[in-house]
């Protein structure tokens, strides 16, 4: 598939994806570039992988983390983050995550704002208030997209050296970002319920008189009180304001993608939109088998996605 012919997408799509239809979509968006850009998203997206379930491995333990924990975890996702930040860079582990940053001219900021993510996790039990998740998102969610968002408009070449895009990564990773993350969020309802992790901000909790213990206790019965519908409705509307506003930037920034890196942009867009459209407030029981579409449905919105794209039209 060449930047400038699409129009053998369904095959590719047929003959190559079938194997990856249940991996992440942020993968599945990426492996639509040429080699050395998808490597570099892998070696990337890896290395915060990486960090993420450190720390969620941890909670998931679902014994109090102690304060010598926290410090010790703190001391090592600092101790990763400084020997990225390095050059040369000194731990063998690390070398390839550096070599590709300096390669593709990724700012270390993504990196930077994750680890503080992390850290915030060790420390606190959920969020305050869903200002406080919005900040928490710079680095557990932002910070990845953007990266994503850099090398879709990356310029120049191996040969002449990369350059970064000429327009602002996290302006457009914003949006996406969380429009993905609370669909997310509402997507993995009952697995992080059952895992012990909770993302549902404290304030919007008490003015639905809920309690995380009243989300668990719902995961487990199956009994979904109008409380938690409203809860999920009010996710779900956030998702769908921040929706709107990726949907007019990728409009807006289109011109300036080539093809196969706007494509990506709008799989992931479309795929998100996917698990979105299946969220029911109203009548919903919000399980992984509800919420998570199948590898068929999966194909079949690429397929629309391929055919809207190649005729110039978007999903809305």
């Amino acid at each position: 598939m060449t930047d400038d012919n699409l129009q053998d997408f369904q095959t590719d799509l047929g003959k190559d994806f079938s194997q990856i239809l249940t991996n992440p979509f942020l993968d599945i968006a990426a492996r639509f570039w040429d080699k050395p850009r998808y490597d570099a998203f892998r070696i990337c997206y890896r290395s915060m992988r990486y960090l993420d379930d450190l720390v969620d491995d941890r909670k998931i333990a679902g014994t109090p983390i102690t304060e010598d924990e926290i410090a010790l975890y703190e001391n090592q996702i600092m101790y990763w983050m400084t020997a990225i930040s390095e050059r040369p860079v000194r731990e063998t582990s690390l070398a390839e995550l550096a070599e590709t940053i300096d390669r593709f001219a990724i700012p270390l900021w993504p990196w930077e704002r994750l680890c503080k993510a992390m850290i915030y996790d060790l420390k606190h039990e959920g969020f305050r208030n869903f200002r406080q998740f919005l900040r928490y998102t710079e680095g557990a969610a932002i910070a990845p997209a953007s990266v994503f968002t850099h090398l879709c408009g990356l310029q120049g070449d191996d040969e002449s050296g990369f350059h970064p895009p000429t327009y602002d990564v996290r302006k457009l990773a914003r949006p996406l970002a969380l429009f993905s993350y609370l669909v997310h969020i509402v997507r993995d309802f009952q697995k992080d319920q059952l895992s012990g992790l909770n993302y549902f901000a404290a304030d919007m909790l008490r003015s639905r008189s809920l309690t995380p213990q009243d989300l668990h206790r719902a995961t487990e019965s199956g009994e979904i009180p109008e409380s938690l519908r409203d809860l999920i409705g009010a996710y779900r509307h956030a998702a769908d304001y921040y929706r709107d506003k990726a949907r007019h930037l990728l409009d807006a920034l289109a011109p300036s993608l080539k093809p196969r890196y706007r494509l990506s942009l709008e799989i992931i867009y479309g795929l998100y939109l996917l698990v979105f459209e299946r969220i029911d407030p109203v009548s919903g029981d919000f399980t992984e088998k509800e919420l998570n579409p199948t590898p068929a449905e999966i194909q079949s919105r690429l397929e629309d996605i391929a055919r809207k794209f190649q005729s110039g039209n978007t999903l809305r």
